[in-house]
């Protein structure tokens, strides 16, 4: 989970970026640009040190440049304030199919909690993105960007941060009560019972 969470931060640098240059000089073409720099950095970074590239870093540049070309035309930061939502909902999508949460689990929590539970908390981290990207469209379509920038960086990262945090929680409570489960002595079989 925390190399998931690790990657939504890297897809929203260039949101953060945006920003932070926004707020810092109030010329949104100078942050749009920078924005758009840093995500075409981030993927030929990526390439440079020769990692594979998933569909998500497309789609994350993708949006940067769309978006970006958007606002430069419109004059709108509204549009680069919608990609955290667009990305919200690519993931949500992802999260939609079964078992996607396997290669982020120790083998620890795969033996001992039932594959249903672990569905179904992929199911929850699924409803989570969708309800952060309609909360994100919400907050970028009526409130100024310092208050966008507070939501994104405070609200939805914040959400994400306790959402583990319960599953954590939860996940340990579920194994721990497995593992004393399995460790209770089997009833013993008095053989003179049967004679």
């Amino acid at each position: 989970m925390q190399t998931a969470l690790f990657q939504l931060a890297e897809d929203f640098l260039s949101a953060f970026v945006f920003l932070g240059i926004y707020l810092a000089t109030g010329n949104l073409t100078l942050a749009v640009a920078i924005a758009m720099a840093v995500g075409v950095a981030q993927l030929a970074l990526a390439k440079w040190r020769r990692r594979r590239l998933e569909a998500m870093q497309w789609l994350s540049l993708g949006l940067v440049i769309v978006l970006g070309a958007v606002t430069l035309i419109t004059n709108d930061s509204r549009f680069m304030m919608a990609k955290p939502s667009l990305i919200h909902f690519a993931v949500g999508v992802v999260m939609l199919r079964r078992g996607w949460m396997d290669r982020y689990l120790p083998p620890m929590v795969k033996e001992n909690l039932p594959q249903q539970i672990i569905i179904l908390t992929g199911f929850a981290w699924a409803g989570l993105m969708f309800a952060l990207g309609l909360a994100n469209l919400y907050v970028a379509a009526n409130y100024s960007p310092i208050v966008w920038g507070y939501f994104l960086s405070i609200g939805a990262t914040g959400a994400k941060i306790v959402a583990f945090f319960i599953q954590y929680v939860v996940f340990q409570i579920l194994i721990r009560r497995h593992l004393r489960t399995q460790a209770l002595p089997a009833p013993l079989v008095n053989p003179q019972a049967n004679g």
